[in-house]
């Protein structure tokens, strides 16, 4: 029985649609979204703001506040409440590292623009060949 899920979203379409398919075939499961707020690098200047603040925690969990609030919208459709995490790192790395905590993972195929799959490569498909849980991929 699946009983914990892990939804890893951004702002894109497909991270939605993992969401709502995750609480349609999973209604009895306790459903966490994680945010992964990207490492520092030279070419990402958020993530790099969020390392330099005084509690990077707290710029991690306030970057990612309207996403919340639209994960919360969703799940209200459903009747359901949702924990939210936020995380920072790579965000194959940082799901990949928490899906042993969970029953199964629900994660949209893609999202951001070509330009961004080709920087960070296809993340799904990532997750997919090293999670400790399974993993459902939404289109």
């Amino acid at each position: 029985m699946i009983s914990r899920v892990l939804v890893p979203m951004d702002d894109s379409e497909m991270a939605e649609r993992a969401l709502r398919y995750a609480l349609d075939a999973h209604p009895d499961a306790e459903i966490t979204v994680v945010h992964i707020v990207g490492e520092p690098s030279s070419m990402m200047g958020g993530p790099a703001g969020i390392a330099l603040a005084d509690d990077p925690e707290a710029a991690a969990r306030e970057h990612a506040g309207d996403l919340f609030d639209r994960v919360r919208e969703i799940a209200a459709e459903s009747d359901v409440e949702i924990e939210t995490v936020v995380k920072v790192g790579h965000p194959a790395r940082a799901v990949i590292n928490i899906s042993e905590e969970f029953d199964a993972v629900v994660i949209g195929s893609h999202s951001g623009s070509l330009a961004d799959r080709l920087l960070v490569g296809n993340i799904a498909e990532k997750i997919v060949r090293g999670s400790a849980a399974p993993v459902t991929v939404v289109r």
